[in-house]
């Protein structure tokens, strides 16, 4: 469970918010705030609170945020949906809970992303420019949406993270913020790893193997273990091409690709 605090339907994470914090490196930098406004804040906090995240939060890197809209309601029942004018199933999240959760964190300077399936398909891209951002601030939908005038008041950015439903915005919130976080510098103990990732040059990554060398009589790659760096880096590029190319033709076909890549391809 993550230590919070709640103030005002605000709940935030360690460590508190601040404009910046003195590392190693004798320098201060900008800690990345990332907010949720959520029906369900226990089940973001909870995610946040382990493996990459919980260091990003610990080492000062980021901080998670989120506001509930329920805490802006003024019934007894903290009702927070309506059916749809003009009929349909399902009912939808009002407007005014909701923006009024998005004000309590404040828009200024954030960016505020819509998780819908009418928005963008969520990329590394994407990824890279959020976290170069100081704020970004994740509103998640339930039951069928949101009432569209919320999101054409404070949206700057809407994704969808690919062609099937779920119930709640919070697990594609969840997966956007992990991929942003792991881009902020100083989280990865190594910056190799951000550079071999899939995605980060256009293609996906080469197979990997550890030890032991045979498992159950299947063998590591014998050029892995040669000690030879130019023929394990031309390996892993030829990989890297033929499983793009076969896997995800539309990757492959908008990768920047040199000569030495189409005789890799051709060997």
């Amino acid at each position: 469970m993550v230590d919070s605090t709640c103030v005002g339907g605000v709940r935030e994470s360690f460590p508190s918010s601040c404009a910046g914090v003195i590392f190693e490196d004798g320098y201060r930098h900008s800690m990345l705030r990332v907010q949720f406004v959520t029906l369900f804040p226990d089940m973001v906090l909870q995610a946040v609170g382990h493996s990459m995240l919980r260091r990003a939060s610990d080492a000062g890197r980021v901080s998670f945020e989120t506001a509930d809209p329920r805490a802006f309601t003024h019934d007894k029942h903290r009702t927070v949906d309506d059916k749809p004018f003009a009929g349909g199933p399902g009912m939808l999240l009002k407007p005014e809970p909701v923006a009024q959760a998005i004000e309590s964190l404040g828009v200024e300077g954030a960016a505020v992303v819509f998780t819908e399936p009418t928005g963008t398909r969520f990329e590394q891209r994407h990824a890279l420019e959020l976290s170069k951002l100081p704020r970004v601030m994740f509103v998640c939908g339930h039951y069928e949406g949101i009432d569209e005038r919320v999101r054409t008041s404070y949206a700057t950015h809407a994704f969808s993270l690919g062609d099937f439903v779920l119930t709640g915005g919070e697990l594609p919130a969840l997966v956007m913020a992990d991929a942003i976080v792991r881009l902020v510098p100083g989280v990865l103990g190594s910056e190799e790893s951000l550079a071999i990732d899939s995605h980060a040059d256009g293609l996906l990554s080469a197979p990997q193997f550890t030890r032991p060398e045979v498992w159950r009589d299947l063998e590591v790659p014998g050029v892995l273990l040669s000690g030879d760096h130019r023929a394990v880096a031309r390996w892993k590029r030829q990989w890297a091409l033929r499983l793009t190319r076969d896997v995800r033709p539309d990757l492959f076909c908008r990768a920047t690709l040199e000569k030495a890549d189409l005789d890799l391809l051709s060997s």
